[in-house]
């Protein structure tokens, strides 16, 4: 199969290729998503052999109107519809009981659809010219996820129809998703809209404990990026907590041709092995934005080991942890200060 790098300009011919069954990854403000009709059970069972993704992850479903919600779940509540009126479009994944519309490769047989309005206005074009669009990251599965279009060509090139080239995503890790499926409401995983956010709009919302520790054994995956080790890149990340003059030193100590440091800007100047910045240390927004590619950029650079400073898990910090965490396999080192 021949991949085609498409402009922004080309969301029509986009459009025809999803109408058709095709695969599209798509810009969005999030990272790229790779995009299937959401209705169409075939097309979507596509996405996740392009991906090489278990068929038990559930996908989440892209609008670009709340009008085309009203099909895809059996009741919009409240609380949804506060949620909608303040963070719709943006990166807020919203988890509802699903319509029969839904087909069970969405949903990964849940009676549950996941359910986001993107902000991007290159997604919201292509849904707009298409359908509601199921759409994963655009990556093989358990990679780091794909925040430009070279990223979706370096993974999907000859796997998919075509790639929409709309520059880098501007939040940079997936969307935080909520599921409204259960009282009271339970983050299931990190992003953008904060814990903080949430509370403020609704109440009480439950942090998940698949957030922070991995699935227990034979637990299904309520919601995308819950599996127990994702986002890794083919070095091995090993996770250091502590200070940063601890962090330095240890790893000072571990120096050699095949290692890398993943830091904050203010670490790089003490720092004797190679490193890689998400920029600075009370910066989560910079960090979000700068991680995936970072962690890309490892496996660019050849290195077989990279450690990296455990980042600190409030507000959208949390989404950084939770995904560097499962890169790591939940493995932590807590450094002597």
């Amino acid at each position: 199969m021949e991949t085609k790098l498409l402009s922004v300009s080309q969301t029509d011919l986009a459009a025809e290729i999803i109408k058709n069954g095709g695969l599209v990854a798509m810009p969005t403000e999030t990272v790229y998503g790779l995009a299937a009709d959401a209705l169409n059970g075939k097309a979507v069972a596509d996405i996740f052999k392009a991906k090489g993704r278990p068929m038990d992850n559930p996908l989440i479903v892209h609008i670009s109107g709340l009008s085309q919600i009203k099909c895809l779940v059996r009741e919009f509540p409240e609380k949804a519809r506060i949620l909608a009126e303040k963070f719709w479009p943006g990166p807020l994944t919203i988890i509802l009981p699903k319509s029969e519309l839904i087909p069970d490769e969405v949903s990964a047989g849940l009676d549950t659809v996941a359910v986001r309005f993107p902000s991007n206005e290159t997604a919201r074009k292509l849904i707009s010219a298409s359908c509601p669009l199921a759409a994963p990251s655009a990556n093989l599965s358990g990679s780091p996820s794909p925040t430009t279009a070279k990223h979706v060509m370096d993974d999907m090139n000859g796997r998919i129809d075509a790639v929409i080239d709309g520059g880098e995503c501007t939040v940079g890790v997936e969307s935080t998703v909520i599921t409204l499926a259960t009282e009271p409401p339970r983050l299931l995983r990190p992003g953008g809209i904060t814990l903080e956010q949430l509370r403020d709009a609704i109440g009480e919302v439950v942090l998940d404990d698949a957030v922070m520790n991995p699935l227990k054994s034979g637990e299904q995956a309520a919601s995308p990026g819950m599996k127990y080790k994702h986002y890794s890149p083919k070095a091995d990340i090993i996770l250091l907590r502590g200070k940063s003059d601890a962090f330095i030193k240890y790893v000072n100590s571990h120096n050699d041709e095949d290692t890398a440091a993943l830091c904050y800007d203010e670490e790089t100047e003490s720092l004797e092995v190679p490193f890689i910045s998400i920029g600075r240390e009370d910066d989560y927004s910079e960090q979000a934005n700068r991680l995936f590619s970072a962690l890309r950029m490892a496996d660019e650079r050849h290195f077989k080991v990279v450690y990296a400073h455990c980042p600190k898990p409030e507000g959208i910090g949390l989404a950084v942890y939770n995904r560097i965490i499962r890169a790591a396999g939940f493995e932590v080192k807590e450094l002597e200060e």
